[in-house]
């Protein structure tokens, strides 16, 4: 077992973001930045953005890393490209003081209409049959009463306080 293999998750996390090269029991060398390290294997996930575009991602397994070195740190541009390699289409990511304001919003916009709502943390509770988790859009209700769950749906669709995720 290597060294490697023995970190802690935070130590791993200080090359998250970070240009490295990764050396293997086999002396082969590869270089990208980290996007993440799993706590389970010990799997280093790098990533080399392509000149045309794109990227091109490899899982180094953790058991045959030798040694880690960082090349260049990254900052919050790399940190967003990272990120958005491996986000769906549409998709936003947003700061915790944005899904704040998000939240907020839509409870005052729900108020607003006489939705009786509740805020139970991270999601809103409608009438107790709805919850609407982060980040607090049409497509993040859920219900088992279909009937309740469409016209919630077109309510926060409607609410002229929150611009469209797409």
């Amino acid at each position: 077992m290597s060294e490697w293999c023995n970190m802690l998750p935070q130590e791993w996390y200080k090359y998250v973001n970070q240009e490295v090269k990764v050396t293997t029991r086999d002396k082969q060398q590869h270089e990208g930045w980290v996007f993440t390290v799993d706590p389970v294997s010990a799997s280093v996930v790098l990533v080399t953005f392509l000149e045309k575009g794109g990227a091109f991602v490899m899982v180094v397994l953790g058991h045959a890393v030798r040694d880690v070195q960082i090349l260049r740190g990254g900052d919050d541009e790399i940190a967003s490209r990272l990120r958005s390699l491996f986000m769906p289409a549409g998709c936003q990511a947003f700061t915790s003081q944005k899904l704040k304001e998000r939240k907020e919003n839509l409870h005052a916009w729900l108020e607003k209409n006489r939705i009786p709502v509740t805020d139970e943390g991270d999601v809103l509770q409608v009438a107790n049959v709805l919850t609407i988790g982060a980040p607090y859009g049409a497509e993040q209700c859920t219900s088992s009463n279909e009937i309740i769950l469409a016209r919630v749906q077109s309510l926060v669709e409607s609410n002229p306080g929150t611009e469209s995720q797409q």
